[in-house]
């Protein structure tokens, strides 16, 4: 079922007192334990961070121009990644300005594109780097309240955007995320990470710590995509005042759909995030190894904005030697702890960290509690989800199906003829698959030009291009595997 709620009251207490509905340690204990997506209400009523609209940003930034991403505003059916948008820098002023059709933007730096036609989008701002000259605002952020202490706005992202800004659909693969919205709502389309194979994973275009998919998911191409049918989307519309939390490994589309929207952000690293490091080491060798061997004149803008550049084979191989040293170094330190501990996810430590932050060099822990997130729900997993305290200040966000569905999503069918489903990014088929099914699944799709009449491949038209390889090779199950033996090849 599709589940909806109204906002929070952020102030329901008397005399400017604000009783939080969960302690830190509890809330600390949900967001480390929880592993479905679930909105917090009446948290965060007294941050001093509600009160930062578009508006007071603005007035605080001074004039400061920061990069804006700009997209178009139609749908079709391949994502809007950010190697095929466009960019500017612009006061905060400017970008309300234009989000507002004033005039005064026929001469600025939105003049070339219709407000009607694009949007634009202030994404992944560091608050850490573009207020440095004001840290005293970063405890406007009361991360503490959710159990870690010391997180403030230091630690967190700022994204700022207006009406159908979006960010394509992918998976982080560090941490969990805790999300405020400050103004406006955004639409999240969320996917388990079981539906992994069903989405075509790809690290083209390539990003540390993020995984794309390349289905749209606002506009899926059955014909292309065909395994999206069997997606179980979770669909949840984030008001102010809402802290949405997005466990690990969870996929996520997220768009605006208010013509001015802010979001706060913070990504809670995890330790078991160390052998995610060693699975992204191995990840950017093999990339950045084979891309940098086409020519560069074919003009394929492999590399994501926010990489520098293609780092070269021996830096490369040196950070996946940092990266399994540190993985070993926190399976040492975990030896002691194993046979007493309790409640893994609850007790995990966690540091600060941000998804886009660089490869660090040392990536030790003082110690960690490793967690294992297996798919489905073991006996102990279901019990521990039925003792989640859900009700009014903790919503879980549950799995969208065609009865419950309130929009709808327009999918490109084999035959090319555009048919309306009941549910947005829900089920488009069948209702569940088996393990064997998710493992056993093709993941590198064959282009419809190159298929037979029959549906099988046409070998005499078949010519794969090196991303068709990567997809393959890098593919998030065949990295883990070779993670896996790489660590027992060490370990030896």
């Amino acid at each position: 079922m599709v589940l909806f709620f109204t906002p929070p009251v952020l102030n329901d207490t008397s005399e400017g007192e604000d009783v939080k509905p969960f302690t830190p340690e509890k809330a600390k204990e949900i967001v480390m334990s929880l592993q479905q997506p679930a909105v917090f209400c009446n948290m965060v009523g007294d941050w001093p961070a509600l009160h930062w609209n578009a508006k007071h940003l603005s007035a605080v930034l001074d004039g400061k121009r920061i990069q804006f991403r700009l997209g178009l505003k139609t749908v079709d059916s391949v994502p809007q990644f950010e190697t095929r948008c466009s960019y500017l820098k612009a006061t905060l002023e400017e970008f309300l300005a234009w989000s507002c059709g004033q005039p005064s933007c026929l001469s600025g730096p939105f003049s070339c594109y219709e407000h009607s036609k694009y949007w634009a989008y202030a994404d992944y701002k560091y608050i850490a780097r573009i207020f440095e000259d004001k840290p005293e605002i970063f405890q406007d952020i009361r991360w503490s309240d959710f159990g870690f202490p010391g997180r403030s706005g230091e630690e967190s992202t700022l994204w700022i955007g207006s009406e159908g800004a979006n960010t394509p659909c992918h998976l982080d693969s560090y941490g969990c995320n805790l999300v405020l919205q400050v103004q406006g709502r955004k639409r999240w389309h969320l996917f388990p990470p079981g539906d992994t194979s069903f989405l075509y994973p790809t690290r083209i275009p390539y990003e540390e710590s993020s995984i794309f998919s390349k289905v749209n998911v606002a506009s899926p191409d059955l014909k292309h995509f065909p395994e999206f049918r069997n997606t179980t989307a979770h669909v949840v519309t984030l008001s102010p005042g809402q802290v949405l939390l997005v466990p690990r490994h969870w996929w996520h589309y997220v768009e605006s759909i208010d013509p001015v929207t802010v979001s706060i952000n913070s990504w809670i690293e995890l330790d078991v995030d160390h052998e995610a490091r060693v699975e992204e080491a191995i990840t950017r060798m093999l990339v950045c190894a084979i891309k940098s061997a086409e020519n560069p004149g074919d003009g394929d803008r492999w590399l994501n904005p926010t990489e520098d550049e293609a780092t070269p084979h021996a830096v490369n191989l040196q950070y996946l030697n940092k990266a399994v040293s540190a993985y070993f170094k926190c399976q040492k330190a975990d030896v002691p702890e194993q046979a007493c501990s309790s409640s893994a996810g609850a007790e995990q430590r966690t540091r600060a960290s941000c998804k886009r932050k660089k490869r660090e060099d040392g990536c030790e822990p003082e110690g960690c509690t490793l967690l294992t997130h297996e798919l489905g729900f073991s006996t102990a997993k279901a019990e521990k989800l039925r003792k989640i305290p859900f009700g009014p200040h903790l919503i879980q966000v549950l799995p969208q199906t065609r009865e419950t569905s309130s929009m709808g999503a327009v999918a490109v069918e084999s035959d090319g003829r555009d048919l309306l489903h009941e549910n947005e990014g829900g089920h488009f088929g069948k209702l569940h698959c088996t393990r064997k099914q998710l493992v056993t699944s093709n993941d590198c799709e064959t282009p419809a030009h190159q298929m037979d009449s029959d549906g099988s491949p046409d070998a005499s038209q078949t010519a794969l291009s090196t991303n068709d390889l990567l997809d393959c090779v890098v593919n998030p199950r065949v990295i883990s595997l070779v993670a896996q033996l790489l660590l027992e090849r060490t370990r030896v």
